[in-house]
C-alpha cells in the first residue's frame, strides 16, 4: 500500500513551483469543497489498462501517440475541434501501426491540460504590468488586470469542460468515427493531394491493400470500428489535482482520476520538490519530462524516488531536448535510467525544444527542426539497442498557420493568417499526418530493434 498522500498543505510548505497567487483563500478553499464531492472524471480501472499498455511500449511490444493542444482553453471545447483533433491523432496511428507493426497507444493532451508554466510571472506591455497568463484554469488571455486576475471558480470550469470532452470523446472512439478505413481514407487523401515524397505515397498504398485484403478475408469485426484512447494531461496545479485524488474502494489505494496518465513538467521535477511528492504516492501511470540539462545523476534519482518498486508501465521519460543538443544529451540519459534496471516507456517531445521567435515576432517552430529532434532520437536508441517508444506532439486538427515548413511550406510571413495558439505554436494537421509518415519511415528502416508479435505465437496458439 502506498504511503498517505500529503496534505496540500504541506506540499505548499516544500515550496511547490508555477503555483498561482490566488487572492482569496476562503474562495479556494470552497471551490476544493465542490471539486472533492464531483464524480472522478476516469476511473481506476482504465489508469490499470493504461499502466499495462505502457508497460507493452517500454518492452518494445507498442508504439505511444500522445498528442493535442499546447493549452486547450474553454472556447474550444467544441464538436468541430474535438473531432478534429481525435480525427488527426487517429490517421496518425493508422500510419504508425502499419509501420511499426505493433499495436499504438493512442493518449491524447486533453480533457484536462487547461494550465501551463511560464518563465516569468509577469508579462508588460508598454507601461502596464500584470500577471502572466498561466492558461484557462488560472485566469484569461485578455491583457487587463480584471482578466490576469488568477480565479479559483476556474478550477469548475476546468472539471466540467473535461467532462464534456471526455464525454464526447468516449462515444466518438466506440460509435463508429474512429473507424480505421475512414481514418485511411483520409491518410491517402492527404498523401495524394499533397506535395510529399513518393515514398510516402507508396506507403499509402500498401495500407490501402492491406486493408482491402483483410476485408476480403472476412476481417471486419469490432476492432475495426473502436479504439482504446487514453487521457492526460501536466499535473501542474497542485489543488486541482489534489481535489480529483480519490481512494479505490478496491485496492485502498490512492488514483488521481483528473487524467488516466499525468506527467510532470520540465520546470517542476524538482527532485525534493512538491510535484515528485505529490505524484509518487498516486496509482497512475506518470510522465516526466527531461530537457537537456538533466545530468545522469538527476535523471536516476528522478525515477528511483517515482518507482521505487520497479513497478512495469509505471514510468513515462518524455525527452525535450532541442534539436541541436538530443544526439548529446540523450544517451547518457538513457544508461543512466537503463542501469537502474527499470524498463520506461521512451518518447521523444520534439516541440518544446525548438521554439524560437520569428523575425514577424511571432513564437515559432520549425518543421524542420522538430523532424530533425525525432531523428536524434531515433538515432540514439538505434545505437544504444533501446526501443525508442513513441513521441509527444502539440497539435491541432485545424488548418492553423503556427509552425513553418513542412508539407505546405509555410514561411514566417504565414504565421500571421491563423496564429490561433493560447501559448505555444502546433502543427496544423498537414504537418501532423506528414510527421506520421516521417516516423513510419524510420520505423520501417529495419535498424530499430522490435519485439515481433508474429514471432512471439507459439505453436499451441494456432
Amino acid at each position: 500500500m502506498l504511503e498517505p498522500i500529503p496534505s496540500l498543505a504541506e506540499l505548499h510548505r516544500m515550496g511547490a513551483a508555477q503555483q498561482p497567487a490566488y487572492p482569496d483563500a476562503g474562495e479556494v478553499s470552497r471551490v476544493l469543497a465542490e471539486l472533492r464531492r464531483r464524480p472522478p472524471l476516469v476511473f481506476a480501472g482504465e489508469c490499470d489498462e493504461l499502466r499495462e499498455k505502457v508497460a507493452d511500449v517500454a518492452a518494445g511490444r507498442s508504439f505511444m501517440l500522445q498528442g493535442g493542444d499546447c493549452a486547450e482553453t474553454f472556447d474550444t471545447v467544441t464538436a468541430a475541434n474535438i473531432r478534429n483533433k481525435l480525427r488527426v491523432l487517429l490517421s496518425m496511428a493508422v500510419v504508425l501501426t502499419y509501420a511499426a507493426q505493433v499495436p499504438v497507444l493512442k493518449v491524447g493532451r486533453i480533457a484536462g491540460q487547461y494550465a501551463k508554466p511560464r518563465s516569468r510571472d509577469t508579462e508588460t506591455r508598454g507601461a502596464t504590468t500584470l500577471p502572466a497568463y498561466r492558461g484557462d484554469a488560472v485566469n484569461a488571455l485578455e491583457f487587463s488586470p480584471a482578466a490576469r486576475q488568477p480565479d479559483p471558480r476556474r478550477l469548475l470550469d476546468v472539471y466540467n469542460y473535461s467532462a464534456a470532452t471526455l464525454n464526447l470523446l468516449r462515444a466518438f472512439v466506440t460509435g463508429g468515427y474512429a473507424d480505421l478505413r475512414a481514418m485511411h481514407s483520409w491518410n491517402a487523401d492527404f498523401v495524394h493531394n499533397s506535395n510529399v515524397e513518393t515514398r510516402y505515397e507508396e506507403l499509402a498504398d500498401e495500407i490501402s491493400r492491406a486493408l482491402a485484403f483483410m476485408v476480403a478475408c472476412g476481417v471486419d469485426n469490432e476492432s475495426f470500428r473502436t479504439v482504446d484512447f487514453y487521457s492526460s494531461h501536466e499535473a501542474l496545479l497542485l489543488e486541482y489535482e489534489h481535489a480529483l485524488t480519490r481512494i479505490d474502494s478496491r485496492t485502498s489505494t490512492p488514483y488521481n482520476t483528473s487524467a488516466h496518465l499525468i506527467w510532470i513538467g520540465e520546470r517542476t521535477r524538482q527532485l525534493d520538490g512538491a510535484h515528485i511528492e505529490f505524484l509518487r504516492h498516486v496509482r497512475n501511470p506518470i510522465g516526466l519530462k527531461l530537457g537537456p540539462n538533466v545530468t545522469a545523476e538527476e535523471a536516476g534519482a528522478l525515477v528511483d524516488r517515482l518507482d521505487p518498486d520497479h513497478e512495469p508501465g509505471r514510468l513515462t521519460i518524455i525527452t525535450r531536448m532541442g534539436a541541436s543538443r538530443v544526439r548529446e544529451a540523450l544517451p547518457p540519459v538513457i544508461e543512466a535510467v537503463e542501469n537502474t534496471g527499470r524498463k520506461v516507456a521512451w518518447v521523444c517531445d520534439p516541440m518544446h525544444g525548438n521554439t524560437f521567435e520569428a523575425a514577424t515576432g511571432y513564437k515559432t517552430r520549425a518543421f524542420s527542426q522538430v523532424a530533425d529532434e525525432l531523428n536524434g532520437f531515433f538515432d540514439v536508441h538505434e545505437a544504444l539497442g533501446t526501443w525508442p517508444g513513441g513521441v509527444h506532439v502539440e497539435l491541432t486538427g485545424d488548418d492553423v498557420t503556427e509552425c513553418v515548413g513542412g508539407v505546405g511550406d509555410l514561411a514566417e510571413a504565414d504565421l500571421a493568417n491563423r496564429y490561433e495558439t493560447a501559448c505555444d505554436p502546433r502543427l496544423n494537421r498537414n504537418q501532423s499526418l506528414e510527421l506520421a509518415f516521417l516516423i513510419a519511415d524510420r520505423l520501417t528502416s529495419g535498424r530499430i530493434k522490435r519485439v515481433n508479435p508474429v514471432q512471439e505465437f507459439q505453436a499451441e496458439d494456432f
